[in-house]
């Protein structure tokens, strides 16, 4: 989601840069110009002619990057996804605070991220459902990346400061996969207006499933 170089801006002829760099910069037009797409008009209507037109580049060059709109797809989920996980580790220090003021940090650093890069969040979370099998598995498999992190800080603050502890995986799971359906409906329908909004609600549901009783 980052960018670190304007592609409009890069020189061409005897001063361009690097095939590296080129590679990299057209990299990232494309990702830039499938999530607008995918979010415009649905991963179904997509096609590399379409993304191609938006990133004002040639579908020969998409083709060079990606095999097929699938592969593209994947490949910016799994962008996305490292950097919502980039953007959430920088959000909290080690040192100082409770777990709750951590919890707190990384939900807003997630739904932030999410404000920032609206097309990607609806490409990574909505369009990603109807990539197919193989893209059910990798979203699969982040959620369960996810699920794995938020158990292993649960854990490694509980031993720090005594916080409260999940039962298990499940409950971490749990808590990922209910994230992910509100932000994905607050992304389909609009409600509430702001992602931002769901803020309280995703701290109430982590810290109400870590306070409860296993019945």
């Amino acid at each position: 989601m980052a960018e670190q170089i304007d592609p409009r801006t890069v020189p061409r002829g005897r001063h361009a840069p690097p095939l590296e760099v080129r590679l990299t910069v057209q990299r990232r037009r494309l990702f830039e110009a499938a999530a607008a797409v995918f979010a415009r008009v649905g991963y179904a209507e997509a096609s590399a002619e379409a993304i191609s037109r938006e990133a004002g580049m040639s579908k020969a060059t998409f083709y060079e990057h990606f095999a097929n709109k699938v592969e593209c797809i994947l490949a910016l989920f799994d962008e996305a996804a490292t950097e919502v996980m980039r953007g959430m580790a920088g959000a909290v220090t080690e040192d100082g605070g409770s777990y709750e003021d951590r919890i707190r940090a990384n939900v807003g650093s997630f739904l932030e991220i999410l404000t920032q890069y609206p097309d990607s969040a609806q490409t990574v979370l909505v369009e990603i459902i109807g990539a197919g099998p193989r893209a059910a598995e990798r979203r699969d498999a982040i959620l369960d990346l996810f699920a794995e992190g938020l158990l292993r800080d649960n854990a490694r603050m509980a031993e720090r400061i005594g916080a409260p502890r999940f039962a298990s995986k499940d409950d971490a799971f749990a808590i990922v996969g209910a994230i992910v359906e509100l932000v994905s409906r607050q992304l389909r329908t609009g409600v509430p207006t702001d992602v931002r909004q769901l803020e309280p609600v995703i701290e109430r549901l982590i810290f109400g499933l870590l306070r409860l009783p296993a019945s």
